[in-house]
């Protein structure tokens, strides 16, 4: 692993790191705040999984989240949304390729040998993290958008990872939205069963959740009818999973929304994740 810079920030460390990942075959970067009560023992841990487009700078930039994390003493963690390099697939459209990896592993070409996300995030950047950084195996899990996806379908397929799961605006229903089919189907093929799998709203139905669920979603949100938040909420209904799905009136998609909310999502799973 090579650290690219580290930064003083809110008391603690903001640091942005390199290493060779062979779940993607490609160097990988992504960065963790330390908050200062790291230095003092191991930290429960928040993953922040970003959306479409972003890289591990976008949430670390414009989230706000480590003034929050540094108050409740929580470590963030902030992963790359693809893989990304020369010889990696890619397409001209901004929601398919590098960029638009859905946190899934690619079983289509040209996809497959690098767009392995789902193993990088819960397997092989896990471990990494666990093994060079003061965390403790507290680890709660939150996104926006692709971001939300892959948090909420991550968590309910390896709940045994993560404590908490919330989300912000994110893509919870993605095998009926044009943010969904076209990139499954492009990275998992033609059989939609394989979908169901990476789709919020139906594992909740198939698989429920352990725990409690918070999520976000804003009423002026300029993608809301691709995001679907009805069949979570149908989902969370049906199934009596103890969530909250709060619907901010006048919000959009951006990261103002997120910032609005996000000291309300660290503390919730800061309470969640003490010992």
């Amino acid at each position: 692993m090579k650290t690219v810079s580290e930064s003083r920030s809110f008391g603690g460390v903001q640091g942005v790191y390199s290493h060779d990942s062979a779940a993607c075959g490609v160097p990988m970067t992504f960065a963790v705040y330390l908050p200062p009560q790291a230095s003092r023992g191991p930290v429960p841990c928040l993953w922040y999984l970003s959306g479409l487009t972003c890289t591990h700078e976008n949430a670390m930039t414009k989230a706000g989240l480590q003034a929050h994390a540094a108050e409740f003493g929580l470590a963030l963690v902030f992963p790359d949304t693809s893989p990304r390099g020369e010889g990696v697939a890619n397409d001209a459209a901004y929601d398919l390729g590098q960029g638009a990896g859905f946190y899934v592993n690619a079983t289509e070409a040209p996809w497959a040998p690098h767009f392995r996300m789902e193993d990088y995030i819960v397997q092989e950047l896990r471990d990494l993290v666990m093994a060079t950084f003061p965390v403790t195996d507290l680890h709660g899990i939150t996104g926006h958008s692709m971001g939300g996806h892959g948090a909420l379908t991550l968590a309910m397929r390896h709940p045994e990872l993560y404590r908490t799961l919330s989300a912000f605006a994110p893509i919870a229903h993605p095998t009926a939205s044009t943010w969904g089919r076209k990139q499954l189907g492009a990275y998992l093929g033609p059989d939609e069963t394989q979908w169901q799998e990476h789709d919020a709203a139906l594992l909740l139905a198939a698989r429920g959740w352990k725990g409690e669920m918070l999520v976000d979603q804003g009423l002026g949100d300029q993608f809301l009818d691709l995001l679907k938040p009805e069949a979570l909420a149908t989902a969370l209904a049906t199934t009596r999973t103890a969530g909250t799905l709060r619907l901010q009136a006048g919000y959009d998609h951006s990261y103002n929304f997120v910032a609005t909310f996000a000291r309300d999502h660290v503390a919730w799973h800061a309470e969640r994740l003490k010992d």
